[in-house]
């Protein structure tokens, strides 16, 4: 049985697993840092970078529980932070240094793109992928798992980030994706008509700034007239106003391209919401809508470590004088 541990650190969680041959996940180690930077409405780089210094043994020493020993290390690339990027790939450097093993770098956006093999649910190629998440919103094209290209992204603020300043804006807490789609649901979505950016444009663009900026223009011009709605309602509409035209995007995208499934994922794949519009859309038009369980749709190992083995078969490999890619873009491959 061949074993492939993924290590990923590109942001605010350090996660580490184990995966056999079969992308099947044996263990899945995440270890968060919400609480370290809730207090700041978002996420501090220097702060990130040391919680994951402190965390990644102990997290890669869970994964690797009960004696296990990898066949092939995986690990994060980019993008990401760079001082967060530099420790998962150090320590993935060091591990395979250290055993003798394979070390093959993976882009982050990508490795949520095929998460669902981590349940066996990943589509026949080619389909369409949904990648949105607090750092990116993008619509990928996998032609194979070797050829992807970018067919939309926003233009501007990721889906997650707007949802983020929204959030703290309004002083909901952190991270805001989670507390707005449970709030949204005890209000009115229809209660105030905020703009849907680029729903018309011929591209499958996005762009939320704006959306966001229209919401602090609103609460702040109620306030002055004394006419301030529930906050239900306004972050029920700001999540109407960007999902719609997240979802309208996607299966304009899909039918265009003829796939047969669309993937999601990324952390903003976890909004009951938007799973529900999505998959209602893409049954109207005859599409087959695949997501992961929630804990493979936020950043974890198990799709780095899935990744990593697919790409692994395709014969790449990455040399120990890896090095970290912030700006990596998708398809582009890894020196």
């Amino acid at each position: 049985m061949m074993l492939v541990l993924g290590i990923e650190t590109s942001c605010d969680e350090c996660s580490a697993s184990l995966v056999d041959e079969n992308a099947r996940v044996i263990t899945n180690i995440v270890s968060s840092q919400v609480k370290l930077h809730e207090k700041y409405g978002g996420i501090v780089p220097e702060i990130a970078a040391r919680a994951h210094v402190e965390t990644v043994i102990p997290v890669i020493s869970s994964a690797l529980c009960d004696g296990y020993m990898p066949d092939l290390v995986s690990v994060t690339a980019g993008p990401g932070l760079v001082g967060s990027l530099l420790v998962g790939v150090s320590a993935a450097k060091a591990l395979a240094w250290g055993f003798g093993i394979p070390l093959v770098a993976v882009n982050h956006v990508e490795a949520h793109a095929i998460s669902p093999v981590c349940e066996g649910n990943l589509p026949d190629f080619p389909y369409l992928a949904l990648v949105i998440s607090g750092g990116h919103t993008e619509l990928l094209f996998f032609h194979s798992v070797d050829e992807i290209e970018i067919i939309g992204q926003t233009v501007d603020d990721a889906a997650g980030e707007a949802y983020d300043k929204v959030a703290k804006f309004l002083g909901l807490g952190y991270p805001g994706g989670p507390i707005i789609d449970k709030l949204s649901e005890q209000g009115d979505s229809a209660a105030i008509d905020f703009p849907r950016a680029m729903m018309s444009s011929l591209d499958y663009n996005f762009s939320f700034s704006g959306l966001k900026t229209a919401v602090i223009r609103y609460v702040e011009r109620s306030k002055m007239e004394g006419d301030m709605p529930r906050v239900e309602d306004i972050v029920s509409s700001f999540q109407a106003a960007a999902l719609e035209v997240v979802v309208s995007k996607t299966v304009r995208a899909a039918l265009k391209t003829g796939v047969r499934a669309v993937v999601a994922g990324g952390g903003v794949a976890c909004n009951r919401t938007l799973r529900r519009m999505l998959l209602s859309q893409c049954e109207r038009n005859g599409i087959e809508m695949i997501v992961s369980s929630p804990q493979y749709c936020t950043d974890n190992g198990a799709m780095v470590a899935a990744l990593g083995l697919m790409r692994y078969e395709k014969g790449y490999r990455s040399g120990l004088d890896l090095d970290v890619y912030p700006s990596l873009r998708v398809g582009k491959k890894i020196e």
